[in-house]
């Protein structure tokens, strides 16, 4: 064997170790500047551009995405900022409420008008307008297997129970007392996405506590 070609073909170097040596020695190009600009790669829409060029687009498409990213966590804080006032005015209207036709008026104003829902339905379980049994019974053993609440779609039927024609393509159900003995609590949205089982529970589990206080005295008046 060629004694030359030997010795050549062991201090080849390919193009991983290339690219090993440039990550363990990010600096580079900083000691050989002269390198940045005659180094062109090729690019799909703008044919070959120089390092520094790549890197510079690479830096613009990244502050847009974070930017971007910004943009939306401000609008989703805003937006939660607009519901949590609308559930802390909800919570002292409802305090000052006497009976239950004022509280479903209460109810039905604030929720349908300040958060654009579209249908506001309160069912007791006692009294003269309550829930039939048979239905409670089909809520409560399909919708409230591990918990008080219930967020998602409803079959037509079971819409149809609760929301008569109002629309209700998705919807939050509550039940109401510390048994959930007292009466379900049900909001529907025009949107099929708006209420899902990975919503955040925190205000609305807190109006289904304040409804849990009043509505004995209330069914019992």
């Amino acid at each position: 064997m060629d004694t030359t070609i030997a010795y050549e073909s062991k201090n080849l170097i390919d193009a991983e170790q290339v690219a090993a040596y440039l990550l363990e020695n990010p600096d580079f190009f900083s000691k050989f500047p002269q390198l940045i600009e005659n180094i062109t790669i090729p690019h799909a829409h703008k044919g070959s551009v120089s390092l520094v060029e790549l890197q510079g687009e690479k830096l613009r498409k990244k502050v847009r995405s974070l930017s971007q990213k910004l943009n939306q966590l401000t609008f989703i804080a805003k937006q939660n900022e607009v519901i949590y006032r609308v559930y802390t005015e909800l919570n002292l209207r409802i305090l000052k409420c006497t009976n239950l036709d004022d509280l479903k008026f209460i109810l039905e104003e604030v929720i349908q008008e300040n958060l654009q829902l579209s249908s506001v339905i309160l069912k007791p379980f006692k009294g003269a307008h309550a829930l039939p049994e048979i239905q409670r019974r089909l809520f409560i053993e399909k919708r409230f297997k591990r918990h008080k609440f219930f967020f998602g779609r409803l079959s037509d039927h079971e819409r149809r129970l609760l929301f008569a024609d109002q629309e209700a393509n998705s919807v939050a159900l509550l039940l109401i007392g510390d048994l959930g003995e007292l009466g379900i609590l049900a909001i529907g949205s025009k949107d099929p996405g708006h209420f899902n089982p990975d919503m955040d529970t925190l205000l609305i589990t807190q109006l289904q506590q304040f409804l849990g206080v009043l509505l004995p005295k209330m069914l019992t008046a």
